[in-house]
């Protein structure tokens, strides 16, 4: 198997643009490349531009119906059918919408045959992680569900165990559906509490169809959750599935959109944090998966000064050359920031939290802690699902 890690790249993927006023501003694609390229990452990867969905790609996850209403929306905006979740706020239609959502999708199966053929140990496409499109619908920003259709191409290559880590601040829903009644994939979200975020699902009761019990887990956070919280609830649940399970491949999405910073959610988690489960879930993939990991973005919508960072910070843990928190930006990439956006871009490569404290499950809980009650929640309704002490 070969050492060295992809990056899935092309620049065409930035027209993935639901219009100036939409908060998924595709500016955040354009300038994660060039911190990735401002820091020499692009040459300690291989980067690879691989080809769109085709329609029989597409058809794993997705529903014929629904393919077809996508290419008509993006032929014809003005026909998108709202019926599929198509022409609405959250998901207007443009032109050209199918295709450069396929191959956003084409990213993502492709880093996982790279990774399940032994072309590569690890893959990452921070454009993907498009976790909440359904078989037949739109949703959340969503046209084609990467992550899912990934999962399903390793499953069709002979994948027999594949585990799904989502720590994007919106519950991971399209992945979970579209897995629901299979017992090969464990799909584990960490997120805002439904109570209080989009999509209102990812309960902890949310276990899995009775043909895959156990399949499914939901850690619902309470709002406000800042590191220490977001990573003891991690490493209270995570791991120890991960364990049991055993997958030949992790697939892992990345949203950014648990930092304090972020304008659509209420999570307080910094990008040292998203750092160290970046580093956590690695980690993971070289004790569990002999390596295999596929890494994923996703949400994120503080455009600059979050989500460029936090995904290099991902592609130099895949690429194994870390880059230190402390680390300067350079120059050359902050100009680029306020030519294209006039906002002033971040100077470092940390919120000045690095290295982030929080306290084990193993040293007690205190069933009076909100946070503490969402982590008891999801381990009581699916570890002895699975045969673990809850």
């Amino acid at each position: 198997m070969s050492g060295r890690a992809q990056l899935m790249w092309d620049e065409a993927v930035t027209g993935y643009d639901f219009g100036p006023d939409h908060p998924m501003d595709p500016v955040r694609l354009a300038l994660t490349w060039r911190l990735v390229q401002a820091f020499g990452l692009d040459r300690e990867v291989e980067v690879v531009a691989a080809k769109p969905a085709g329609e029989s790609t597409l058809r794993l996850v997705h529903r014929e119906d629904y393919v077809e209403a996508v290419k008509a929306a993006s032929a014809d905006p003005w026909v998108a059918d709202a019926a599929y979740g198509l022409g609405t706020v959250d998901d207007p239609a443009f032109a050209g919408m199918h295709e450069v959502s396929a191959l956003i999708a084409g990213q993502s199966v492709g880093a996982a045959e790279a990774v399940w053929r032994g072309e590569a140990l690890h893959a990452v496409n921070f454009a993907g992680g498009l976790h909440h499109a359904m078989p037949g619908g739109a949703s959340g920003f969503c046209i084609y569900n990467d992550a899912s259709l990934a999962i399903a191409r390793l499953l069709e290559l002979g994948a027999e165990r594949v585990a799904y880590v989502d720590v994007d601040v919106h519950h991971g829903d399209g992945v979970q559906a579209a897995f629901w009644e299979d017992p090969r994939v464990l799909t584990i979200s960490l997120h805002e509490h439904p109570r209080t975020l989009f999509p209102q699902t990812g309960w902890p009761e949310e276990t899995g169809a009775e043909s895959a019990e156990g399949a499914a887990v939901n850690v619902a956070l309470p709002a406000g959750t800042g590191d220490a919280g977001w990573l003891r609830a991690f490493h209270a649940v995570v791991p120890e599935l991960i364990a049991d399970f055993r997958p030949q491949v992790l697939v892992t999405q990345h949203g950014a959109d648990t930092h304090f910073e972020d304008p659509l959610a209420h999570l307080a988690v910094s990008l040292d944090a998203q750092r160290a489960v970046q580093v956590a879930c690695h980690d993971l993939a070289h004790e569990y998966a002999e390596g295999r990991w596929v890494a994923l973005g996703g949400g994120g919508y503080a455009v600059v000064d979050v989500v460029p960072r936090s995904w290099t910070h991902l592609v130099g843990i895949a690429a194994g050359r870390e880059i230190a928190p402390e680390s300067v930006i350079p120059e050359g990439w902050r100009q680029e920031v306020f030519a294209r956006t006039r906002q002033l871009g971040p100077a470092r490569m940390t919120d000045g939290r690095w290295p982030v404290g929080w306290a084990g499950w193993e040293a007690g809980y205190d069933p009076a802690d909100r946070l503490d009650q969402a982590v008891l929640a999801a381990r009581r309704a699916v570890f002895p699902l699975r045969g673990l002490l809850a």
